[in-house]
């Protein structure tokens, strides 16, 4: 069942999207209506599953990491059952934070971070060409982040 939104909820999510520590109470206010219908509108959008949680968002060089890499993985996939080995190692390297299945020459495609460039080469060959199903990595070191931000509602 999909989820009907109209300008109010719309106009709650810009709020949230804005700041999503912005209390009920000042949506409301900002909103001109009651406290309780934005939490009975917060609840219908949670429960409908359009927002996929909420979470605090860390600069990763406060905290000595200091390389962001883009990581091509080419692999060798026999069945369904293998992929999600793969995929499950992976899961398991805590400096991988995201991983997509991509099209095109690369099966997947990882963002991770590292405090050097030296455990950079240590992520890539010893955890990840380690990998037998991994036939080949590519990798693409991020200079600087030029912008990162969230898909307008409009």
């Amino acid at each position: 069942m999909e989820l009907k939104i109209d300008s109010l909820d719309r106009k709650i999510l810009r709020i949230l999207l804005e700041d999503a520590r912005t209390s009920y109470l000042e949506i409301a206010r900002q909103c001109h209506i009651s406290g309780a219908a934005v939490h009975q509108r917060m609840q219908k959008i949670n429960k409908s599953g359009l927002i996929d949680g909420a979470h605090l968002q860390i600069k990763p060089a406060h905290f000595g990491y200091q390389t962001c890499a883009f990581i091509g993985l080419q692999v060798n996939i026999l069945n369904s059952r293998s992929h999600d080995e793969v995929f499950q190692k992976i899961l398991k390297i805590p400096e991988v934070v995201e991983c997509h299945h991509i099209t095109g020459k690369y099966s997947l495609l990882l963002k991770a971070y590292t405090k050097t460039n030296e455990q950079l080469k240590n992520l890539i060959v010893e955890k990840l060409q380690s990998i037998p199903e991994v036939v080949s990595t590519e990798t693409f070191i991020s200079l600087q982040e030029g912008f990162d931000r969230v898909l307008p509602i409009d």
